[in-house]
């Protein structure tokens, strides 16, 4: 695909604006697999989402020199196909019918998702026409500004074992708490003794479990440190650590987890447990 700037070039169709930052594909296909989700209930979730919420999808074709601005209208019963919307200009919609490759890329709740489709064909929707194509079997999703940061639970948090050395060269595991993760961090409150964490520091092998999902081990580098004071006055120390070199297989376990938290406490507000 060409780089975004060579395709902001292009002059866009009558009645189109060039699709902002957040609508612009991922630059390389290693962009693409670092957020890579391959879990066919995880895919139908956030395609099912996306329709739920009405957002706007541009298509990419001819090499990224084309596009379209469509929505997704329906996914089939057995999740094996999808329904878009044609465009406004019907010389775009043409040149998608006879594209073998179409890039989709939209937002949810401050999530960029991108997913390809290879080809469409046209269908009728509802009495009107519409573009067919296949449930895509990967998709990436990453926060727009970064990562999307979840909240985790209060009540029974998650904990992270981080291995420090001691004066004595004896290494020891301190347990943190964390408040928030993200696949590109997280959000910890540390032990009130702690003298360990200085902002720059690294820490490898620290772990954690991800319940239902499975256990992460990674280096946390340390960005941020600073105190909180609780409502008793006491005063607590939280720290804002990044995955260093975090393997793509363990991003996948924590946006799976995120998409799974996400998916029961929907569940929850809407009734259904």
């Amino acid at each position: 695909m060409e780089d975004p700037k060579e395709q902001a070039a292009t002059p866009p169709p009558a009645g189109q604006k060039l699709p902002s930052k957040a609508h612009q594909p991922l630059e390389s296909p290693d962009d693409y697999s670092k957020h890579e989700i391959r879990s066919r209930n995880e895919i139908l979730f956030i395609l099912r989402a996306l329709i739920e919420a009405g957002s706007l999808i541009t298509v990419y074709f001819n090499q990224g020199n084309d596009f379209l601005l469509t929505s997704l209208l329906e996914i089939s019963a057995d999740g094996t196909t999808l329904v878009l919307d044609v465009g406004s200009n019907s010389e775009m919609n043409r040149r998608a019918l006879l594209a073998d490759k179409l890039i989709c890329v939209t937002s949810h709740r401050s999530v960029k998702i991108q997913f390809s489709l290879d080809g469409v064909d046209p269908v009728k929707f509802q009495e009107r026409k519409a573009f067919l194509g296949n449930v895509p079997p990967t998709l990436a999703r990453l926060q727009l500004r970064d990562f999307f940061r979840l909240a985790t639970q209060r009540t029974d948090p998650l904990k992270c074992l981080i291995p420090v050395m001691k004066e004595d060269g004896a290494t020891v595991k301190i347990e943190a708490t964390i408040m928030d993760i993200s696949g590109g961090g997280v959000a910890l409150i540390l032990p009130y003794d702690d003298t360990y964490f200085e902002i720059g520091k690294e820490f490898p092998n620290c772990s954690f479990t991800l319940p239902g999902v499975g256990n992460i081990v990674a280096t946390l580098r340390v960005l941020k440190l600073f105190d909180e004071t609780m409502a008793n006055g006491r005063v607590r120390k939280r720290a804002g650590c990044q995955f260093f070199k975090l393997p793509s297989q363990m991003t996948t376990l924590i946006q799976r987890y995120i998409i799974k938290v996400e998916a029961e406490r929907r569940a929850r507000e809407l009734g259904f447990s």
